[in-house]
This record gives C-alpha cells, sequence and structure tokens, in this order.
C-alpha cells in the first residue's frame, strides 16, 4: 500500500485533524466504559447508554443527510468541531464542580454528541471522494482506515494511563482540546465546493432532496444488499462487541484497567494490520465473494470464542492471563476480517454514489443499517446480565452464520452487478 497522498497538504490534514479528535473520542469512549462499571457493574446499564444514542439518529439523520449537501462542509465540519469542544468542556466543567457525573448527565453527553456526529458525518461522507482522484479513492480509504486505527491502537494506553493517574475529568479535559485542534487543522485544508444547496430553502426542497437520496438506495442492488445485510449484523454482532467483550474481559475475566487497555489494543491493531497484510487477498477477490468468506469465517471465531469464558475454561489456569490472550488472539482475527469488509465495501459504496448526493445518501444508508444496534445492545445486554456469557456469545455467532446464508446468493450476485458498473475493486487496488 503506498503512503504518496499522504505527502498532499489537504489530504494529510485531514487525516492528521481526524486523528487528533479520534484520538480524543476514543480515550473518553475507553473511561467512560470504566466509569460506568465501576458505578454500576451492570451490563444493562451500560448497554442503554450506547442504546441511548437512536433517538437522536432517527430523529436528526434525514435532517443531517439533505443539510450536509447543501452547506458548506469545510465550514460545517470545522464548526461542529468547535461545538463538540465546547460540550466536552463543559461537561469536565461540571465534572470538576460536582467531582463526578451522575448516569443521567452521562446520557445526555452522549446524546449531545451523537448529534453533532450525525451532522459531522453527513458533511464529511463526501470529503475524501472529493479530494483525490477516483482510482486513488481506495488507497485514500485504507490510509484513513490505517491512520484511524492506529489512533484506536494509541487512545486505550493513553486513556488507561491518565484515567488510572488523574480520573475522568482529565480525559474530559484532554478530549475537548482535541476537537479543538482538529478544528485548527480543518481551517487550513482546501475541500472542493460540490455542495449543492437550493435556491429556496424550504420544507418542499427538504423534501425532494430527501427523496432523491432514497431513490439512489432503491434503484442501486449493491447500496440495498449492503444495507439488508448490515442491519441484521449490526443486529447479532455489535453488541458482541460493544458490551460482551467489555463485559466479559472486566467482569468475568476480571482483568485490571491495564489488561483491558492492552485488549483494547490488540483489538485496534487488528484493524491497523488488515490495509497491510490483506492487500493481496483483496486484489484476488471480489467484494462480494470476499464479504461471504469473511462472514462465514468471524462466525466461526465467534464460536470459539464463546469457549474461553466458560467457567471450565477459566478454572483450568490459575491466572486470567491465558483466557485473556486466547480472547485477544480471536479477537485480533475478527477485526482484521472485518476490517477488509468494511474497506471493500465502503470504497464501493463511494464509487456508485454521486458525490452532491453523498450526504443524504450516507445518512440514510447509516441510519438504516445502524438503527438495529441499540435494541441489539439492549436485548444482548440483558442477555448477558441474566444467562451464563458463553451462551450469549454463541448466540451471536449463530445469528451471524444464519444471515451469512440468507444472503450468499446477494453477496455473490454484486460481483456480477460490480464488474457490469465497472468499479472492480480489484482492479482500483492494483493501482494503490
Amino acid at each position: 500500500m503506498s503512503l504518496k497522498l499522504l505527502k498532499e497538504k489537504n489530504f494529510s490534514l485531514l487525516i492528521f485533524g481526524k486523528l487528533v479528535s479520534l484520538l480524543g473520542s476514543n480515550m473518553q469512549q475507553f473511561a467512560l466504559s470504566l466509569y460506568v462499571l465501576a458505578l454500576t457493574g451492570s451490563a444493562t446499564i451500560f448497554a442503554s447508554i450506547l442504546s441511548i444514542s437512536i433517538l437522536p439518529r432517527l430523529l436528526f439523520s434525514p435532517i443531517a443527510g439533505v443539510f450536509g449537501d447543501w452547506f458548506d462542509r469545510k465550514k460545517t465540519i470545522v464548526i461542529l468541531d468547535l461545538v463538540n469542544a465546547a460540550i466536552i468542556g463543559s461537561f469536565a466543567l461540571i465534572y470538576i464542580i460536582n467531582d463526578g457525573i451522575s448516569i443521567p448527565m452521562i446520557y445526555v453527553l452522549v446524546i449531545l454528541l451523537e448529534i453533532t456526529e450525525i451532522f459531522f458525518h453527513s458533511a464529511m461522507s463526501a470529503v475524501i471522494p472529493s479530494m483525490v482522484d477516483k482510482e486513488d479513492l481506495l488507497e485514500a480509504n485504507s490510509i484513513n482506515s490505517l491512520v484511524m486505527n492506529l489512533g484506536n491502537i494509541l487512545a486505550p494506553i493513553i486513556a488507561a494511563f491518565l484515567y488510572g493517574s488523574f480520573g475522568m475529568k482529565v480525559i474530559l479535559i484532554v478530549n475537548s482540546f482535541s476537537f479543538l485542534f482538529s478544528a485548527i487543522s480543518e481551517m487550513f485544508i482546501n475541500i472542493p465546493k460540490n455542495h449543492k444547496s437550493p435556491e429556496r430553502i424550504n420544507l418542499g426542497s427538504f423534501k425532494r432532496d430527501l427523496l432523491e437520496g432514497i431513490k439512489i438506495i432503491k434503484s442501486n442492488k449493491l447500496i440495498s444488499t449492503m444495507i439488508s445485510l448490515g442491519t441484521m449484523i449490526n443486529f447479532s454482532v455489535a453488541p458482541l462487541f460493544s458490551i460482551g467483550l467489555i463485559y466479559i474481559v472486566k467482569e468475568v475475566l476480571k482483568a485490571n484497567d491495564l489488561q483491558f487497555g492492552i485488549f483494547q489494543m490488540v483489538l485496534s491493531a487488528s484493524m491497523l494490520a488488515a490495509p497491510i497484510l490483506c492487500g493481496g487477498i483483496m486484489k484476488k477477490i471480489k467484494v462480494g465473494r470476499l464479504s461471504y468468506l469473511s462472514f462465514t469465517t468471524i462466525s466461526i471465531l465467534i464460536f470459539i470464542m464463546a469457549l474461553i469464558p466458560s467457567s471450565t475454561f477459566i478454572n483450568a489456569f490459575r491466572t486470567n492471563m491465558v483466557p485473556i490472550i486466547g480472547l485477544m488472539i480471536i479477537s485480533f482475527l475478527v477485526g482484521m476480517a472485518a476490517t477488509v469488509v468494511n474497506i471493500g465495501l465502503g470504497t464501493l459504496f463511494s464509487q456508485v454514489v454521486p458525490l452532491d448526493l453523498m450526504g443524504r445518501t450516507s445518512t440514510v444508508f447509516n441510519l438504516a443499517v445502524t438503527v438495529f444496534i441499540p435494541i441489539g445492545q439492549m436485548i444482548f445486554g440483558v442477555l448477558y446480565d441474566i444467562i451464563i456469557p458463553p451462551v450469549a456469545v454463541a448466540l451471536s455467532g449463530l445469528l451471524l452464520i444464519v444471515i451469512t446464508k440468507k444472503y450468499k446468493n446477494a453477496l455473490l450476485s454484486c460481483d456480477e452487478v460490480e464488474e457490469k458498473q465497472g468499479h472492480s475493486i480489484g482492479d482500483v487496488i492494483n493501482e494503490v
């Protein structure tokens, strides 16, 4: 994989800004996980905090999608990063005054940040595709994945040290400054002005442009298949990584904060390694078949993962090191397979959607794909509290294998559509 795009000022500034804000956000998410579990010890409450984000997503996604295509994307992302800095800084002040943050206040923080994230993603969705040539898009997405996952690796290590040494308030302060630095970086980026606002902004023009984005999704078989498959996979598997693994590592395997940080680092390292180690595979296998094989592999790995939190396996060792290392290895392999699929499908999506419709299309797409994640999180959050974790993990694997088999023909047929449209990922990646 070539890194030539990092030599271009606009692209490198964009990636740097995203990396800084990502570091702060992931450090905050890591610390909040520890903070909430320390306060409650409940997977259900932890899941409810993650799941509450669906409310602003349902309310604001359609609006954010259209606005993302209407307004200057550079101004939008700069303003939203400044807003995030102000929000998080305010909560840092609340923490200092009250010597802590209550669970209801954490709900408010999550909701506010989710609202800004929805509008930010809508504006950002067309930035990379508009900044690079089409033949460089896969390289740009791979670099973006590589650098962002580097941030995912560093964030847990830094957060574990800062949270363990100084507590939650320092994490909030650092995250506030990270968004401020990101906004400053984005001010110096030259982003092509491919937004398209109507002559008159009113309810009629909003409805017309929203329906235009929905029409593209319905008329494109590739996108509609990705939505259907993504919705069901996110329902069954996303709770395993957002709730299950955290609960197992902290509450079942009794890992300390350092062990938990290393585990998060290993999971992030898998996503960092995937673009480098799996480039040869991505060149040879088309996206549909690659997705089918990857999802099947992930299902098998999850079934193996289900054995680790069992009392029989845990009691076979004198310490928790072997179970934790075993969980790290399996999670690493799952992360690699998932990242390969995400890069391929993400690039394909960027290629088939016009730039001036990217905001509303990607927002509707993300809403459809993620709408069932909170439902899955709540259901599996309760399951981890009321049944033994191995059964809950195995259930995720079972659902994934059923879904993969159901969509096998649809995935493989995507390769035929891809060839007709002239968007072969294999051909593009040979340019990287």
